[in-house]
């Protein structure tokens, strides 16, 4: 007889191991390829110790429970989703900080400007003048880059990040042979 939903024969031993992640059951300081990799120390022994007390005549089967791992994928993603959402929210933030100061520089900026420009008409005071000015523009930099540019590829990120914490799973075993 076989167990339709895991392919075990009725008759087997099972052999059950939990796990919060595969990786538990390989050999951490083997460096071959993951499928290739000798078992936990730990892990063999329990399996073979299992295995040994079974009845002779009886098939064994390997029950290896994992945590769900459609859900683990999501909430990853969604934890994802939510830090840069706090990232553009950040931003956003430090945007308007970053205007404000920039629009109070070039505001005192065009005053200097103004007063150097009431002093006279001379080089000394134009040069001062449109130095004010391109210095108070030049504060204006970092505001406009961060509302223009920089908050785009955070968005972007986002929205993939979001439609990945939704995304069906499918898991399906690799059949050797």
């Amino acid at each position: 007889m076989i167990d339709t939903n895991d392919n075990i024969p009725a008759t087997a031993t099972k052999i059950e191991i939990s796990l919060s992640r595969l990786s538990q059951l390989f050999n951490s300081l083997d460096p071959s390829p993951f499928h290739e990799r000798d078992l936990d120390h730990d892990a063999e022994d329990y399996i073979v110790g299992s295995a040994e007390e079974a009845p002779r005549q009886q098939p064994l089967a390997l029950v290896i429970h994992l945590p769900d791992l459609r859900e683990a994928i999501h909430n990853y993603f969604a934890y994802r989703r939510d830090q840069e959402r706090r990232r553009l929210r950040l931003l956003f933030r430090d945007g308007r900080i970053a205007l404000l100061i920039g629009l109070s520089f070039l505001f005192c900026c065009v005053l200097l400007r103004e007063l150097a420009a009431s002093f006279g008409n001379d080089s000394a005071s134009d040069i001062f003048g449109e130095g004010m000015l391109i210095i108070g523009w030049v504060a204006m930099w970092r505001p406009l880059e961060i509302f223009l540019y920089e908050w785009v590829p955070i968005r972007r990120r986002c929205r993939i990040l979001a439609k990945l914490a939704e995304m069906p799973v499918i898991v399906r075993s690799k059949r050797v042979g």
